[in-house]
């Protein structure tokens, strides 16, 4: 009988966090590949845990076993119409609507109640063993709680992911959850037994509100570490579930640590690790480029999250109260929990134009290490006041150099963008729009020089060549727009169709920059995500459809699927163009496309161009697909030299399978 007490707890555990990333990427598609999906999807994962708790901790302190056991067996049984889970049509976002409240509605009514569920499971049973084993710690239930958690997160992006892919999961889980509630039952109906009518009411109201604030404190500056880090790795890289579980299993391991052994312990230590790697992390916050390569950068980031929650956690560990008041005390770090994803999740996005989530979550842990230290003599609190300073200072400079020279600013669920005016080294001067680090389009103030293709669009470019190759007028189709840069290259009497999910992005391109309206053909736009667009619009017959759709540094995975390159391909002509851009610092995106061409039996061709600063050109790659003989005979003469080729075992990506692990671009850990 007390095997069952770890291993219903893992068992919800595991369930719980295998659903995480499992239903986030299944809703991917619907929300654009946005890295904020799987933000507001921790809002909502925080919030229902906190829910779990409320309910836990009210259901062993107000209701009789009995009573709790039937009231948790009428939610298993309200559970069994969501199963298997599945999307909801009527949650399916449209151009115009807010996507986040549409998001939240869909997990709260396909997910929402499965997750509640087990989000109680854990303080439940904790508190039921508590009370059936009276001199028994179950804090250690916590630490079982926790690894298998770990375990379900891994599980899904490198065992099941690439082996049963997403649908074939979420049957195996509705299975699992079966078993898990029979089980969960049974240790009710037996646990109960043989108890008094009700749990001793005493709430542990002998603690002030000055440690339920610390609990509820440090819980929210781990939670909202967490989320902001999760958010930095995922705008850079891809939205994906490898780099949503990184983070997310590295804040797991830091509750194992802390809770897995008998009894508090003081955490002071950790200190000395994370005064050092606060000063390092907000440098590289600022000026990125110092760092070698992108895997140093998320090396860094994660290295950081886990000492901060090592640090928070500790303290929250050593904070903890008798197991009389367990369940008020997992309650309060759901609350914090909660309101730290909510603060960066949620407010951040609509009350920030930029994006600064992660270097306030920094600030905030050095605040909670200053005030928790602040009662000692000697050197912390000298030198947490010292970081906590230093960390004002640099944001207050940034901030500074941000607004002076920046013309205008959006953020939206989508993207933080500004519109940013710079000089090149001749002194020439520009209009570029970024988000983050990533510029998506530039043009010259110069009026002479404004009908000139920059950045990832010079004439020489795949995009520009393949719209520039054969006859007029073309029928041009364009999945993101960014500056609208590639409208210079369409023909006089032509169609130039751009399909663009940020509003804000065809606002910016109109008001600073005049590529749309230069254009020799006619331009229209289609707001909301493209594969959703093309999927609604009867056959385009394009001459050439251009995939050319960022999000930070990464390209959505939805739009390079097998399902979407077959939709490609029936708002193509016979003979038409599809132009890939699979520039990226950080994955080797154009065996994607080239594994695609190779098994729908396309030919494919590679054109790299070089860096050109005086011409506000970058470095770029893109892959052109086409059946047309002619074409191809005319890039292989622009292109001379053996193309570069996917590797044979690599599978083309599906919107059930994709995995970024043979695409990464691990130059770092050979010097490159």
């Amino acid at each position: 009988m007390a095997l069952l007490y770890p291993v219903v707890v893992a068992l919800s555990a595991f369930l719980l966090f295998l659903v995480q990333p499992l239903f986030a990427k299944l809703l991917l598609p619907w929300f654009g590949g946005s890295a904020s999906v799987w933000s507001v999807c921790l809002v909502f994962f925080q919030g229902t845990l906190l829910l779990g708790y409320v309910y836990a901790d009210l259901s062993y302190r107000r209701l009789g076993p009995r009573t709790a056991f039937l009231l948790h067996a009428a939610l298993f049984l309200a559970c069994l119409p969501l199963l298997p889970l599945s999307l909801d049509l009527a949650f399916q976002p449209h151009a115009g609507e807010g996507p986040v409240w549409k998001l939240l509605g869909l997990l709260a009514a396909r997910l929402g109640l499965p997750f509640f569920i087990l989000s109680s499971t854990s303080p439940l049973v904790q508190a039921w063993f508590a009370r059936s084993h009276p001199g028994k710690d179950p804090y250690r239930l916590f630490a079982w709680s926790n690894a298998a958690s770990l375990l379900g997160l891994m599980v899904f992006p490198f065992l099941l992911e690439p082996t049963l892919g997403t649908t074939r999961t979420l049957d195996l889980w509705s299975i699992l959850f079966v078993v898990f509630a029979l089980a969960c039952l049974g240790l009710a109906w037996t646990s109960a037994k043989g108890l008094p009518a009700r749990a001793s009411s005493r709430s542990g109201s002998s603690f002030g509100w000055g440690r339920r604030l610390a609990w509820i404190g440090l819980s929210a500056c781990g939670s909202m570490l967490l989320v902001a880090v999760t958010e930095h790795l995922t705008q850079d890289v891809a939205p994906v579930p490898l780099l949503w579980v990184v983070p997310l299993a590295l804040y797991l391991v830091t509750f194992i640590l802390a809770f897995g052994r008998k009894g508090p312990r003081s955490w002071g230590w950790v200190l000395f690790l994370l005064a050092p790697l606060w000063v390092t992390l907000n440098m590289a916050f600022y000026d990125p480029e110092h760092l070698p390569h992108w895997g140093l950068l998320a090396a860094l980031g994660c290295a950081g999250l886990f000492v901060g929650c090592l640090f928070c956690h500790g303290e929250l560990s050593r904070l903890r109260p008798p197991a009389s008041q367990l369940t008020s005390y997992y309650l309060d770090i759901a609350l914090g929990g909660a309101l730290g994803a909510l603060l960066v999740g949620g407010l951040a996005p609509h009350v920030l134009p930029l994006d600064l989530e992660y270097p306030l979550s920094l600030m905030a842990v050095t605040g909670a290490a200053f005030f928790l230290y602040f009662h000692r003599e000697g050197w912390g609190r000298a030198l947490w006041l010292g970081i906590l300073l230093y960390q004002v200072l640099t944001f207050s400079l940034h901030i500074k150099a941000m607004t002076d020279s920046s013309l205008a600013f959006r953020r939206n669920f989508y993207a933080a963008l500004r519109v940013v005016s710079l000089v090149t080294p001749r002194g020439e001067r520009y209009l570029s729009l970024s988000h983050g680090v990533v510029a998506h389009g530039r043009q010259f103030t110069d009026p002479e020089k404004q009908g000139q293709g920059t950045s990832y669009y010079s004439p020489f470019s795949g995009g520009a060549l393949a719209m520039r190759f054969g006859r007029a007028p073309k029928k041009v189709g364009v999945i993101g727009l960014g500056v609208g840069t590639l409208a210079l290259y369409g023909s006089p009497g032509g169609a130039v169709r751009f399909y663009e999910i940020d509003p804000h992005v065809l606002e910016l391109a109109e008001k600073f920059f005049s590529f749309l309206s230069r254009s020799r053909s006619s331009v229209t736009h289609a707001l909301g995500d493209a594969r959703l667009s093309l999927e609604a619009e009867p056959p385009n017959s394009f001459d050439v459809l251009a995939v050319d759709a960022f999000s930070g540094d990464a390209i959505p995975t939805h739009l390079l699927t097998r399902e979407a390159f077959r939709l490609y391909q029936r708002h193509l002509k016979p003979n038409g163009i599809l132009a890939f851009h699979t520039s990226n610092r950080h994955l080797k995106l154009g065996w994607v496309v080239l594994a695609l061409a190779r098994e729908e039996g396309y030919e494919a061709m590679v054109v790299r161009n070089p860096k050109d600063e005086e011409g506000l050109v970058d470095i770029t790659e893109w892959v052109l697909v086409t059946r047309d003989p002619a074409f191809l005979k005319a890039i292989r003469a622009l292109v001379p030299g053996p193309q570069p080729r996917a590797p044979e075992d690599l599978r083309a990506w599906t919107d059930d399978r994709s995995s970024l692990f043979p695409l990464l671009d691990l130059g770092f850990l050979h010097g490159r």
